[in-house]
């Protein structure tokens, strides 16, 4: 497939700590343990080896009897092999499958599990979706945007989104101008968001190899306890984490992670709150419910899966409880797993290789058409969009709408005036210069007063513009962070398998994925 890319700095939307880190810029090399490329995988492989055959069997048990009644499930044994290990993404859940990164980042993974198998033939590699399971912020996950609308569940928000009943999202499918049948079995045959999630991502990627997994399972947090009770008795994390922010800071580099005293929220039906500690008392917050360190020490003891990790933990439970050799995460996950390999080497657990996910703009064909007729590059629609509305219209208008020469030759003027007035009285000079800025602010106005003209002239091109423009960015996000994948998807049936084709998982370029493109294969 002929394939078009930009670099990601090209587009405008990355942080400089992800650009940097795939640059391979040496001062960044203490925050990663190996640099994303085939030839580190066998070092990786190596570091992960260890193992043990108790946690693979742990894991085992918990997926199958999470698997449990889904049809054509998984064979879960081949975890308990010492040569099979695991590549992860991880993301909370959503509904009818999320803005079109999800995906982006499932196929990642898949894509980079069969080219490690590949490169490595006598090891087993299994890609793994971590359904975030335990987030509780349902407002970011309660909307979908589909079919030129935007969709809101009305559904009951307290505790861990995977708790919630998710028959009520009947009532939005029937809304849809086309059937959607996985989602509606999803949800009807489910009494959890968390069943449901499941269930659709085995309908459209189990066939590919993907397990998801649901980390809440008391046996694989009982594998975490150990690092559950040193959290609620340390002050360990959050020092390390602040640390090496600083470090980062220092060169310049923004860190989304902030670490707290204790990175646990405690869970119970229709709960997660953060715990906090004031001397020597712990306390559930928003709850009046209160722990001496005996009692919740030996509460973690006896229901370790009612202690939830935070952002800076769950990586290190993720690593804990999986024989992973890489997480596959978006332009934000990347820099906050950098802010943390230093719990990592406290705890003695491998990190693993952080990998961008792949980005990508989809274009349908009348979009493409739309490009080609304004003769611009998908480049030009990540830049400054004011100016390339400008840039259109003087392609378009026949004749310079600028003033540069004009105004040059009043400063000119005016500087040969002010040159004059100082002669005649020094205190004339600045009233010349003023009478110069006054003069050119009046310029920039009459300039911009000639392109809305020329723009009111030219309004048919400008609509095709921003036609592409609403494509590209709907609602002013970029598109893969907006858009359903059901919009393409229930168009084009090649879509799904053409991402699968398109999608190198280390190549770290911007993809452009153009309609014509995928129906040609």
């Amino acid at each position: 497939m002929m394939q078009q890319y930009l670099e990601l700095q090209q587009t405008g939307q990355f942080p400089k700590l992800l650009i940097d880190y795939l640059a391979g810029k040496p001062d960044l090399n203490s925050f990663y343990s190996y640099y994303p490329n085939l030839e580190n995988f066998r070092f990786l492989i190596e570091n992960k080896e260890k193992f043990g055959p108790e946690k693979r069997k742990l894991l085992a048990d918990a997926l199958s009897e999470q698997y449990k009644g889904l049809p054509d499930a998984p064979d879960f044994s081949v975890l308990l092999d010492e040569k099979t290990f695991t590549v992860t993404t991880g993301h909370q859940l959503n509904i009818f499958g999320g803005p079109l990164y999800i995906f982006y980042k499932i196929i990642t993974t898949i894509n980079l599990a069969r080219l490690l198998k590949i490169t490595y033939p006598d090891y087993h590699f299994v890609p793994v979706y971590w359904m975030a399971t335990e987030d509780h912020d349902f407002m970011e996950i309660a909307s979908v945007h589909l079919f030129g609308k935007t969709f809101t569940w009305n559904g009951d928000p307290a505790g861990p989104v995977g708790e919630l009943d998710p028959r009520g999202l009947a009532a939005i499918a029937a809304q849809f101008p086309e059937p959607v049948g996985v989602f509606e079995r999803a949800y009807a045959e489910n009494d959890t968001l968390t069943g449901a999630v499941r269930q659709y991502m085995h309908d459209f990627f189990g066939k590919a190899g993907l397990i998801s997994l649901d980390a809440s399972h008391p046996a694989l947090k009982s594998a975490f306890l150990p690092v559950i009770k040193d959290e609620l008795t340390e002050v360990r994390c959050a020092d390390l984490v602040q640390d090496t922010s600083r470090r980062l800071n220092a060169m310049g580099y923004d860190t989304p992670v902030h670490a707290r005293e204790i990175n646990l929220f405690y869970l119970a039906p229709r709960l997660r709150e953060r715990i906090v500690r004031s001397g020597d008392e712990y306390q559930i917050l928003r709850t009046g419910r209160k722990f001496t360190q005996e009692a919740i020490l030996k509460e973690a003891e006896q229901h370790p899966e009612r202690f939830s990790p935070n952002v800076v933990l769950r990586p290190l439970y993720q690593e804990y409880i999986l024989p992973n050799l890489a997480y596959i995460g978006g332009p934000s996950e990347i820099p906050y797993w950098m802010q943390l390999k230093s719990i990592f080497d406290l705890y003695q657990v491998p990190f693993p290789a952080l990998i961008p996910r792949n980005f990508a703009l989809y274009v349908t064909a009348a979009e493409e058409r739309r490009v080609k007729k304004l003769d611009i590059s998908y480049s030009d629609t990540f830049g400054n969009k004011d100016l390339l509305r400008k840039k259109i219209v003087e392609r378009h208008a026949g004749h310079c709408l600028h003033l540069e020469e004009e105004k040059d030759e009043l400063k000119s003027l005016f500087d040969k005036v002010a040159s004059k007035a100082k002669a005649v009285d020094v205190t004339m000079e600045a009233a010349a210069l003023a009478e110069k800025t006054r003069l050119l602010k009046s310029f920039a106005k009459l300039e911009k007063r000639i392109h809305k003209a020329e723009e009111r002239k030219h309004g048919v091109v400008l609509g095709q513009l921003q036609a592409v423009l609403d494509s590209f960015f709907p609602n002013g996000v970029p598109q893969e962070r907006y858009a359903n994948f059901l919009d393409f998807h229930l168009t084009n049936r090649h879509f799904i398998p053409g991402l699968f084709r398109s999608f190198d998982p280390l190549d770290f370029r911007f993809v452009i994925l153009e309609e014509s493109e995928l129906l040609r294969e």
